[in-house]
C-alpha cells in the first residue's frame, strides 16, 4: 500500500509540511491542527481521517499535503481504510434515511434500528420483497402508470428474469415532463452551456419549455409517416436539443435507436442495420477542445438511405444535403400548427421497447440490447438511492446518448425532479470545471481517464465546486490517488462507486451515503439486485465470504433485459449457469473480489472483452481490424491490462509474425499503425499502449487464444518493472 512511504501521523513535524512547498507560518498552524485532531482522536482512526478532511484539508493545499494526511492516518490501519463517512444528521437527510425513518420498522421489524445500521437489511429486504420495495420507491419518485400493475413481481419458469410489473402501462418521457410534488413547471430541467462561450451566462430551460419542445418535435416527427414502434437513431453529442429529440421519440411512441458521436461510418452503418432505423437525427459538425469535427458527413458515408434531419450550431444550414435530408429548421417547421399544443402521450406496456443500445460482445458484432418501458425507472431508482438524487439537484455527467450513462442522466435526473447540466464540448478543458462551479452541480458523474486528465493539467485549479454533495464514477477501474485527488477538490464530498451495465438498465454493485466508503471500491449491491462470486469449481463461494471469482447475479432484476435484437439471450446470460436455491443465475463476466471488510473490487473481464476509455469492446473487433493492418502478421491477440497502481485498462496487443526468423518489424511504427487503422474503422478514442512480439499465442486444447494467460503475463511484468 502507498501508506508503507509516508509518516504516520505523529510523526509528521512541521518542517515536512513546509518542504511541501506551504509557508512556514501555515504549515506550523496546520501542524497546531493537527496535533490537537490527533490527541483527540488518536494518530491513526477513521475518525482522525474524517476530521481531518472536514477541518484541515482545503483545496488550495498542495495534493501532496492531503497525501500525507491521509496515508498518514491509515499507514496501520489495513486493507480499505473508508475515505468518507456518513454521519447520522446527513444520513437522515437522504431519500434512502427518509424512507427507513418514516417505514423502517413495518419493513424490516425489529432489525430496524436507525437508516445507517440497517442499511444492509434494506438491501437484502429490496431483494426478498420486491412488491413491497418497488411500491414504495414508485410512490415517493411519483411513478405514473396510466394502466396500474397487477403486481410488482410474476415469476415465470420459462423466463429466469421474471416478468415485471404485468399488465401496466405508461410512458418514462411522459413521466419526466409531467408536474407533481417533484417539480413544478417553473423548475429548472436543463442547464448548459456551450464550449467557447465560457464566460457567458448558463443557458437554462424550465420543464414548462422542455415540455413545450418536447411536445413541438414530437408532433414533427408523426409528418415523418413512420409506423408506431419504428427505430429512429440518434447521433448526436449529449447536448439539450439531443435530450428533447430523445424524449419526443419516446413520447410518442417510437425506439431511440443510440449511436455514439465519435463512431466511424462503418460502426454507424452497422448499428443502423441491426435496429432497421428509418430515421436519423445528426449535426453538421462538432465542437471538442476548440476543433470542429464533422458528424452530419460520417453519417451519409454510413452509406444509409433513411432521412436524416440535421441540426446546425447555427442559424442556417452551411452544407450541401442529400436530396431526402431535412435540415432542423424545415423539419420544425412541419409541426408549426401544432406550437404549444400538447402531444398526447403514446402508453405501451412494461415490455415494449424505448430504445436500442449496444453493448460489444465476442464475436465481433455488437449486441443490440433494447431498453423496455420499465428500464428507465430502474435507472431513476438507481439515482434516487444511491446518487440520493432529489428535487433541485443539479447532475452532470459528460457522456453521450450512445452509451447507457446518457439515456440514464436523462431519466435519473428528470425523474427524481433534479436538472441536467450539460456542457456542449471537452469535460476535459478548464472550461468544464467553470461550468461545474458556474451550474453549481451538486452530483458530478465521471470515468477515471477524466480524473486522471483534470488531475494531471490542473484544469480545476481555482473553480469552487463546493456545491458538489457526491461524484459518481463508472465506467473503468479507478484509482485510489486519483480519486483521493477528487474527493480534494469538493472539501471531500464521497465519490459513489457504480457499476452495471447496458443489459441491467443500471448498477448491479455500487455504493451508498449512508455506509463508509472507501476509494476504489464497492460498498454494495445495488437496491433489488443479489450478488455471487464463483468460485474454481463454477459454485458460488458463501454470502458475505471473502473471495475472488467470476461475477454472477441474481435472475430476479428489476429493469434487466430480457431478450436481444441479434443474440440469443438465455444462452449469453443464463447458459450452463449454476443454479442457487431454485433460480438460474445471471451471467455477468467480470472478476470480482469480496475484501474482509465487505467491499467488492473488480479486477476486469473473465471473458474475452475489455474495457477502454469506459467502452465495452470485444477483443476479436480489434484483432480484426489490426490483423489486416500487414501482410507480415500471422495473428494478433489483444487484451485489456490494468496498470500497476490500478486505473482504466491499457490495450494490448500481442502479435505473431508470418516469418519467425525474420527481424522484427518497427513495433513504434506498426503501434501507429495500429492506432491509425483502429481509430478511422472503430473507435477515434482507442490507442494501443504497447506491442509485444511472441513466437506463439498460448492456446487450449480445442486451440481457443488464452487471453486471459497473456493478461496475467502482462501484468505481472508490468509489476515486476515497477520493483
Amino acid at each position: 500500500m502507498a501508506s508503507d512511504h509516508y509518516k504516520s501521523l505523529d510523526g509528521i513535524t512541521a518542517a515536512d509540511i513546509a518542504a511541501l512547498g506551504i509557508s512556514t507560518e501555515t504549515a506550523e498552524q496546520l501542524h497546531r491542527q493537527l496535533a490537537g485532531i490527533i490527541e483527540n482522536h488518536g494518530a491513526g482512526t477513521s475518525r482522525t481521517w474524517q476530521n481531518i478532511s472536514k477541518h484541515l484539508l482545503k483545496p488550495d493545499l498542495p495534493f501532496s499535503f492531503h497525501q500525507i494526511m491521509y496515508y498518514g492516518c491509515y499507514k496501520h490501519f489495513g486493507p480499505d481504510p473508508p475515505a468518507w463517512m456518513p454521519d447520522t444528521g446527513g444520513a437522515n437527510e437522504t431519500n434512502v434515511g427518509k424512507l427507513l425513518q418514516e417505514h423502517g420498522k413495518e419493513f424490516l421489524g425489529p432489525k430496524y434500528v436507525d437508516p445507517i445500521s440497517s442499511f444492509l437489511h434494506f438491501q437484502e429486504f429490496s431483494v426478498s420483497n420486491p412488491e413491497v420495495y418497488w411500491k414504495a420507491l414508485f410512490v415517493k419518485m411519483g411513478v405514473c402508470f396510466s394502466t396500474p400493475p397487477e403486481c410488482i413481481l410474476r415469476e415465470d419458469p420459462t423466463q429466469p428474469g421474471g416478468k415485471w410489473l404485468p399488465s401496466a402501462t405508461t410512458n418514462p418521457a411522459n413521466n419526466c415532463l409531467t408536474v407533481s410534488g417533484q417539480r413544478t413547471l417553473d423548475d429548472i430541467a436543463v442547464i448548459w452551456r456551450d464550449e467557447g462561450d465560457d464566460e457567458l451566462p448558463l443557458n437554462k430551460m424550465t420543464v414548462k419549455e422542455l415540455r413545450a419542445s418536447v411536445w413541438l418535435v414530437a408532433h414533427a416527427i408523426e409528418t415523418l409517416k413512420l409506423e408506431k414502434g419504428s427505430a429512429i437513431a440518434i447521433d448526436m453529442p449529449m447536448n439539450c436539443n439531443s435530450v428533447v429529440i430523445y424524449l419526443a421519440i419516446v413520447l410518442a411512441g417510437y425506439v431511440v435507436v443510440s449511436i455514439a458521436d465519435s463512431f466511424a461510418p462503418a460502426e454507424i452503418s452497422t448499428r443502423l442495420k441491426i435496429s432497421k432505423a428509418k430515421a436519423i437525427f445528426t449535426q453538421d459538425f462538432i465542437i471538442r477542445g476548440g476543433r470542429e469535427l464533422p458528424l452530419y458527413s460520417r453519417v451519409v458515408d454510413a452509406q444509409s438511405p433513411i432521412a436524416i434531419v440535421v441540426l446546425t450550431r447555427g442559424s442556417s444550414i452551411t452544407m450541401t444535403l442529400r436530396d431526402n435530408d431535412i435540415s432542423w429548421q424545415s423539419f420544425l417547421e412541419r409541426a408549426n400548427d401544432s406550437k404549444e399544443v400538447e402531444f398526447v402521450a403514446v402508453e405501451k406496456p412494461t415490455k415494449a421497447f424505448t430504445n436500442i443500445l449496444f453493448s460489444s460482445g465476442t464475436t465481433g458484432e455488437p449486441k443490440a440490447i433494447p431498453w423496455t418501458v420499465a428500464t428507465p425507472f430502474k435507472a431513476a431508482a438507481d439515482g434516487w438511492c444511491h446518487m440520493d438524487i432529489r428535487k433541485g439537484d443539479v447532475i452532470a455527467w459528460p457522456t453521450n446518448l450512445g452509451w447507457m450513462m446518457g439515456p440514464w442522466l436523462v431519466y435519473a435526473s428528470l425523474l427524481n425532479g433534479a436538472s441536467i447540466a450539460l456542457y456542449n464540448g471537452s469535460p476535459l478543458s478548464s472550461g468544464f470545471a467553470k461550468f461545474v462551479q458556474d451550474a453549481k452541480v451538486t452530483m458530478l458523474g465521471v470515468i477515471p481517464s477524466i480524473v486522471r486528465a483534470w488531475k494531471t493539467a490542473n484544469s480545476t485549479a481555482s473553480y469552487d465546486w463546493s456545491a458538489i454533495r457526491c461524484y459518481a464514477s463508472t465506467g473503468e477501474a479507478s484509482n485510489v490517488d486519483e480519486y483521493l485527488w477528487l474527493m480534494s477538490r469538493a472539501q471531500y464530498k464521497p465519490v459513489i462507486e457504480y457499476c452495471g451495465g447496458t443489459e441491467i438498465g443500471g448498477g448491479f454493485v455500487t455504493g451508498s451515503l449512508l455506509q463508509n466508503q472507501s476509494l476504489a471500491a464497492f460498498s454494495t449491491p445495488a437496491m433489488g439486485c443479489s450478488l455471487f462470486i464463483l468460485g474454481d469449481d463454477g459454485v458460488p463461494i458463501p454470502q458475505n465470504h471473502t473471495g475472488i471469482g467470476e461475477l454472477a447475479l441474481g435472475s430476479l432484476m428489476f429493469g434487466a433485459s430480457s431478450t436481444l435484437l441479434n443474440a440469443d439471450h438465455h444462452s449469453i446470460y443464463f447458459k450452463d449457469m449454476p443454479i442457487w436455491n431454485g433460480k438460474v443465475l445471471r451471467r455477468h463476466g467480470d472478476l470480482f473480489e469480496r475484501t474482509s471488510k465487505g467491499y467488492y473490487r473488480a479486477h476486469g473481464r473473465a471473458d474475452d472483452t475489455m474495457n477502454l476509455g469506459g467502452i465495452k469492446v470485444s477483443s476479436v473487433e480489434i484483432e480484426r481490424i489490426c490483423n489486416a493492418v500487414s501482410s507480415d502478421i500471422l495473428e494478433t491477440a489483444a487484451i485489456g491490462v490494468p496498470p500497476p497502481g490500478g486505473g482504466p485498462e491499457r490495450l494490448v496487443v500481442a502479435i505473431v509474425f508470418k516469418d519467425s526468423d525474420k527481424p522484427l518489424s518497427d513495433l513504434s511504427s506498426l503501434a501507429a499503425s495500429f492506432n491509425s487503422a483502429l481509430q478511422k474503422k472503430l473507435n477515434p478514442l482507442f490507442k494501443v499502449s504497447e506491442i509485444i512480439a511472441l513466437s506463439c499465442l498460448p492456446r487450449t486444447a480445442t486451440n481457443k487464444v488464452m487471453r486471459r494467460v497473456l493478461r496475467e503475463q502482462f501484468s505481472q511484468s508490468d509489476q515486476n518493472s515497477k520493483l
